[in-house]
C-alpha cells in the first residue's frame, strides 16, 4: 500500500483493512480518490484492466491501476444498494437492471477469462465431494453450467459480480458498479449474482415469487432470455455455494445460495430458452 500511494501522490486520510484488500480514501491534487491493493492474486487481481475496458460507462472512473492494485475515484457518498433502506427490492432490481445496461464495455483486456473457465470448480467439486450441497443438485447444475457455456450465441466483458454491494451510489454519476472480476460470457449470465443476493435476506431471495419477478424484470428490461437467466442463476447458485466450501471449508452465506439452487431447480422445466 505505501509503495502504491507514494507512487500515485495520494494524501490518505483513512485505511480500511478488509478480508481480501487493504483501501485508502485520500486526495490526490485535491480530487478525492480511492487506492484499493489486493493481499494477494484473486478474482480482482486484474480489476484495474477490467475498469479501463468499460472507461467508466456504469462503472466507477479508474484513473490508473496495476495487477493487483487500483487508484479510483471515490464515489460520494459511496452507500451501496443494500445500505439504502428506504429502496425495496423491487426498485432495487431497477437500478442493477438499469446500471447493467450502461455497463458498455469496449473488447476484453487478455486477462480476462471466460465463464466457461469458471466451471472448474465443478469439476474441483467432483473429486472431493462433501455433504454441504445436495449431489442432486451439483450433477444437474454442472450439466446445465455445460450446456450453457455451450450454446452462448454472443458473449463480452462482463462485471461477474453484480449485486447490492457492489453497486455505489455518487451524488454527480448516479449508481455504479465497483469490483469487477472481469469475465467474458453472455449478458444473461450477469443477473446472476444479483439473483442470490443480498446474501443477508434468503428469505426474500429464494422466495419463487421474488425469483419470478426479478427474472421477469431483468429479461424484459435487457432484452434477455428468461429461461437463460433462470438456468444461469440456478447453475452459479450452486457454484458460489462451491466456492464457499473450497475456500472456508464448510457452508455459511453459501447455505443460502443452496436454498436458491434448491427452490429454482424445480422451475426450469418452464424455464424456456
Amino acid at each position: 500500500m505505501e509503495d502504491r500511494v507514494r507512487t500515485w501522490g495520494v494524501s490518505v486520510e483513512s485505511i480500511v483493512d478488509t478480508e481480501s484488500s487493504v483501501v485508502a480514501f485520500g486526495h490526490r491534487s485535491h480530487q478525492p480518490v480511492v487506492v484499493k491493493v489486493a493481499k494477494g492474486p484473486g478474482d480482482e487481481w486484474f480489476a484495474g484492466a477490467a475498469l479501463e475496458a468499460f472507461a467508466g460507462r456504469g462503472v466507477v472512473r479508474v484513473l490508473d491501476y496495476v495487477d493487483g492494485a487500483v487508484l479510483l475515484e471515490r464515489l460520494v457518498p459511496g452507500r451501496s444498494l443494500f445500505e439504502v433502506e428506504e429502496i425495496d427490492d423491487g426498485k432495487a432490481t431497477e437500478i442493477l437492471a438499469e446500471v447493467i445496461g450502461r455497463m458498455s464495455p469496449a473488447s476484453p483486456p487478455a486477462t480476462a477469462v471466460t465463464v466457461d473457465a469458471w466451471s472448474e470448480g465443478f469439476r474441483r467439486y467432483a473429486v472431493r465431494r462433501t455433504e454441504e450441497i445436495p449431489p442432486v443438485l451439483v450433477d444437474d447444475a454442472s450439466e446445465v453450467y455445460a450446456e450453457l457455456c455451450d450454446s452462448q450465441s454472443s458473449t463480452r466483458l462482463l462485471h461477474g459480480d453484480l449485486h447490492h454491494h457492489n453497486v455505489l451510489l455518487d451524488a454527480q454519476r448516479g449508481w455504479l458498479a465497483v469490483d469487477p472480476k472481469g469475465v467474458i460470457g453472455e449478458l444473461e449470465y450477469e443477473v446472476g449474482a444479483a439473483l442470490r443476493n443480498p446474501i443477508e435476506r434468503p428469505g426474500l431471495v429464494a422466495q419463487p415469487g421474488t425469483i419470478e419477478r426479478r427474472v421477469e424484470h431483468f429479461a424484459t428490461a435487457l432484452d434477455l432470455g428468461a429461461g437463460r437467466v433462470l438456468r444461469w442463476a440456478f447453475a452459479q447458485a450452486v457454484l458460489a455455494a462451491i466456492w464457499e466450501v473450497e475456500d472456508a471449508g464448510v457452508l455459511r452465506t453459501g447455505a443460502g445460495f443452496v436454498a436458491l439452487a434448491n427452490v429454482i431447480h424445480p422451475m426450469l422445466g418452464r424455464g424456456g430458452s
